[in-house]
């Protein structure tokens, strides 16, 4: 198991496609300016021992240099140790709503995006918890099972987006029931299911979906995302605005939040309502809920005892730079003996 410390720095990487195309540019521009100087043969002659092998070389050594200082900055750490660790939580599943209304931005930057925020800022508060993530729009899908590890929960999630789902609208009777299938340890006697949603569109009879989760100890809590007001559907391409989804009479569609479908969910599976448009709020109100609630013990294995592995990739990247100086761009006097393509000498 491993974990980056700071993977911001990946971004260096950026940095070689920069250098070959700066090194394409230098070795075009120095043709062409020989060019007007002499033909050439005659350049060969003048400049005998310059390799274009050698400097390729160069510019490859100096971009692995350059990735080896990248993994460095980002400190790879690898767990050497595996134990099993007695951990007391509740199980937590979050259901995310992935359907079209979700891209709406009556919510900055707009609800999917709004949505993943606060389930991350929650994950990120939980302590010995296990969650599950499932997203849903016209049908529902499991995404993360349930898991002690959140970091991978984390990446998944930060991967959900509303093309997941080809069939739109909000099947949450069968979110519901897909949450039912989460909770594998009949001993957990708290069972929660954070429902993160515009509450719009909802198909199907939730309410007995509701009901029969209530009945098998799970509480529902929807956490409503968008405004009353509400805002159109962007339709976007490479991240560029090209309309406004419309009806079929050619109206512009406006999404607004559902909050009296989300506070009834809430309120048949003994649960409640809460407003998503605060995140801290959002973080508080779910830490104050799950805290109130009785922890059952349970075993899980875990990676301990991280330890750096920067100084490798350090080493390397000053052994490449070290290597980069020391390698001129003139042919070796032993590999012009070998004479490899047979070259004729003046």
């Amino acid at each position: 198991m491993y974990q980056l410390e700071t993977p911001i720095y990946f971004y260096l990487l950026l940095a070689i496609p920069l250098v070959v195309l700066l090194f394409l540019f230098v070795v075009i521009w120095k043709k062409r300016t020989q060019k007007k100087f002499a033909d050439a043969s005659l350049l060969k002659r003048l400049s005998p021992s310059l390799s274009i092998f050698k400097s390729v070389i160069k510019v490859l050594v100096l971009c692995l240099a350059i990735a080896c200082m990248s993994f460095a900055l980002v400190n790879p750490k690898i767990g050497t140790k595996l134990e099993t660790v007695k951990r007391e939580g509740v199980d937590v599943v979050f259901a995310l709503d992935v359907s079209k209304s979700m891209l709406s931005e009556d919510i900055a930057p707009n609800r999917i995006e709004k949505s993943k925020q606060i389930i991350s800022q929650i994950i990120n508060s939980l302590a010995g918890d296990r969650i599950g993530i499932i997203g849903y729009a016209g049908s529902a899908f499991p995404q993360v099972p349930i898991t002690t590890d959140f970091s991978s929960a984390k990446l998944f999630l930060s991967g959900m987006n509303t093309s997941m789902v080809s069939s739109q609208g909000t099947a949450i009777n069968e979110t519901i029931r897909m949450a039912e299938t989460y909770y594998n340890d009949e001993e957990q006697t708290n069972r929660v299911l954070f429902i993160v949603s515009d509450g719009e569109d909802h198909e199907g009879s939730f309410r007995d979906a509701a009901a029969e989760a209530n009945e098998k100890g799970i509480r529902i809590f929807t956490i409503g995302v968008g405004t009353l007001q509400g805002g159109p559907i962007p339709i976007k391409r490479n991240g560029i605005l090209q309309s406004y989804k419309r009806d079929s009479n050619g109206e512009q569609v406006i999404t607004r939040l559902g909050q009296e479908t989300l506070m009834d969910i809430a309120e048949i599976a003994d649960g409640a309502y809460i407003d998503g448009s605060n995140t801290k709020e959002v973080v508080d109100k779910v830490k104050a809920v799950l805290n109130g609630m009785d922890k059952k013990e349970f075993e899980s294995k875990q990676f301990t005892d991280f330890k750096d592995q920067f100084q490798w990739f350090l080493a390397g990247a000053l052994f490449l730079l070290i290597v980069d100086v020391l390698l001129l761009e003139k042919k070796t006097n032993w590999v012009k003996k070998l004479n490899l393509f047979n070259e004729k000498h003046a």
